[in-house]
């Protein structure tokens, strides 16, 4: 599966004119549909796409558990860019309300507040529990683990990862994409589809936390989310609905936003 593509570029340094090669991530659309409707069109890079999509309908409310779904059809041919799910027809009937809305953490449009947004989410997801306890130092630990899991980072210095973890700090899945949304998509989904999901008890962001990735750690039952920039407000006014834990790691620094419960100095 090709992630990225070479070209040659112009570079300018110390007052010279160069040229070099540089490698940059690949950015497609993916077209996703559920029950042979269109749902929502992602931009994300190819590779993962069963376990993108499988995260995906977790995040929307569409499945609770994977054999909820009967087929993820997608074909593994370069350019392809659509996948088909089909949902049993009892778990059709009840994501009804969700298909014809069109998208729940896909739907970002202008005039969603706060309020609205909470209201929702705890109509498909309740508050997470309150079962996981880490030292300031495991944190940053894990935190510090994110570029080992960052190939194409390395590549091409734009792709975003999402790393999971267990309740022991012990890494359960990873997943790089030029979205940090479909970074999370794709490392929940592996969990999903193995049956490992109520493994998962934190998660590490390359990115800011926003609100959609919140809702998506939600969905997954996860109680701690560590991004390396600040969360905007509306995540942690979600995050504390949700009773989740949002901190900021930089280097030997943690911030946490809310849910500071889980965490202990030593």
């Amino acid at each position: 599966m090709t992630v990225f593509q070479t070209q040659t570029i112009t570079v300018f340094s110390n007052k010279q004119r160069g040229i070099r090669d540089q490698s940059l991530i690949i950015e497609e659309p993916l077209s996703i549909r559920v029950e042979c409707q269109p749902y929502v069109v992602v931009m994300r890079t190819p590779g993962d796409e069963i376990a993108h999509v499988a995260g995906f309908c977790l995040a929307e409310g569409l499945v609770d558990r994977p054999e909820q779904i009967v087929t993820i059809g997608f074909c593994a041919e370069e350019g392809t860019n659509v996948a088909t799910v089909t949902l049993t027809p009892e778990q059709k009937k009840k994501a009804a309300r969700l298909l014809e809305r069109k998208g729940f953490v896909s739907q970002t449009s202008c005039g969603i507040c706060g309020k609205e947004l909470v209201k929702d989410l705890h109509q498909i997801s309740a508050p997470v529990p309150s079962t996981l306890c880490l030292t300031v130092d495991q944190v940053l630990q894990c935190a510090g683990l994110l570029p080992d899991c960052q190939p194409i980072h390395q590549q091409t210095r734009s792709a975003h990862a999402a790393v999971i973890f267990d309740n022991q700090a012990t890494l359960l899945a990873s997943a790089e994409d030029v979205g940090r949304h479909n970074a999370l998509d794709k490392a929940i989904g592996k969990l999903f589809m193995e049956n490992r999901i109520n493994m998962a008890a934190f998660a590490v962001m390359s990115s800011r936390l926003s609100y959609e990735l919140v809702q998506k750690g939600a969905r997954a039952r996860i109680e701690l989310m560590i991004g390396v920039s600040r969360p905007t407000s509306l995540a942690v006014e979600l995050a504390r609905a949700m009773n989740m834990t949002l901190a900021c790691a930089r280097e030997n620094e943690l911030m946490v936003f809310c849910g500071e419960e889980r965490i202990r100095i030593v």
